[in-house]
């Protein structure tokens, strides 16, 4: 790691980065910088607590928060969804369960298919006035129609449907709102201070503004929920993200045998080059759990070493903005 702060600079100069890294090895913070601007109309920087969204770096929680209410005796991996969803998303197959969803292999149609070649998240590609989006139950039209794409448990295939389907399905069991109920069981036994569902259209002091390009001033807004849900859009700092870990390890959201299950390989992820548990992106060799998150104005990435104690975050409030540095930090961590 010598000059590691140094060629970190550079690569974040020549490829315009906005966002901020943080490094944590042995107990001890190796590095936190921020780069660029969070809004670029009024010209005010990134700093090391600016709060970004993370888009699918949240399904996590989600999935957390699941299996919470699961050890609660509210719900099992075996339970159908259907027995949940009652009439609403008739097409989903009645084999379908709360684990063919946490693991991908739900087989359901997707309203934002990912395996669609033709997507390119900086189009509006909601049916939705986005405004609108800001309850789970809102989805609802969103998740409608979509005819199903495989039978259940047949093979992975990424579907940001489904997790905002164990949203609703969160709520129904856990008699909350999915937000709240991400807060009680999940943001607050880790820690998480600085980590909610900030609104797009009520930004904070802290909030960075997504950016579709590195350069430019066109912004996210009118392209993502104005709140996210089950499938992404909580906003974080990457404090809080080595929190997440270490609380997550330390069996303070679930407990430990849990913890195991949920970062253990149920699939492969040929796309992403890694493997995937149940809300957890794995490394196809070593012991490494991640998360990452890609969207219009969003790219994020983290990962975590449980065996070597390494973690690091990279967060960007611009579309691509995250990835040089990610393959950077990842070939001089060796991660």
């Amino acid at each position: 790691m010598d000059n590691f702060a140094e060629t970190t600079d550079q690569i974040a100069s020549a490829t315009g980065f906005a966002g901020v890294i943080r490094v944590d090895r042995g107990g001890h913070i190796r590095l936190s910088k921020a780069y660029g601007l969070a809004h670029r109309g009024f010209q005010a920087p990134n700093t090391v607590d600016t709060q970004f969204a993370i888009a699918s770096g949240g399904k996590a929680f989600t999935a957390l928060a699941v299996v919470s209410l699961i050890e609660d005796g509210a719900l099992s991996l075996d339970t159908p969804a259907r027995s949940v969803l009652g009439e609403d998303l008739p097409l989903i197959d009645d084999d379908v369960t709360v684990e063919h969803l946490l693991a991908h292999r739900s087989g359901i149609g997707d309203y934002l298919d990912e395996e669609d070649e033709d997507l390119d998240v900086r189009d509006h590609v909601l049916a939705s006035a986005v405004h609108e989006l800001a309850t789970t139950e809102a989805f609802l039209r969103e998740l409608d129609g979509h005819p199903t794409k495989f039978s259940a448990g047949e093979r992975f295939s990424y579907c940001n449907g489904g997790y905002v389907v164990l949203a609703l399905i969160l709520e129904r069991a856990g008699g909350g709102t999915y937000h709240d109920l991400i807060t009680e069981r999940v943001l607050t036994p880790a820690g998480m201070g600085d980590t909610a569902f900030l609104r797009s259209d009520e930004p904070s002091g802290r909030m960075a503004i997504g950016y579709l390009n590195s350069d430019g001033l066109r912004t996210n807004v009118l392209h993502l929920p104005v709140r996210g849900n089950g499938d992404g859009g909580i906003y974080t700092t990457v404090a809080d993200m080595h929190t997440f870990w270490t609380s997550l390890f330390n069996g303070l959201i679930v407990p430990v045998e849990w913890v195991a299950e949920m970062t253990r390989p149920h699939s492969t992820f040929p796309e992403e080059d890694m493997k995937y548990g149940l809300g957890f992106g794995l490394a196809n060799a070593g012991p490494n759990v991640r998360l990452q998150g890609g969207d219009a104005g969003v790219s994020f990435f983290s990962d975590h070493d449980p065996a070597g104690g390494l973690t690091w975050t990279v967060i960007s409030n611009t579309t691509d903005g995250a990835w040089p540095m990610v393959r950077h930090l990842s070939a001089v961590l060796g991660s």
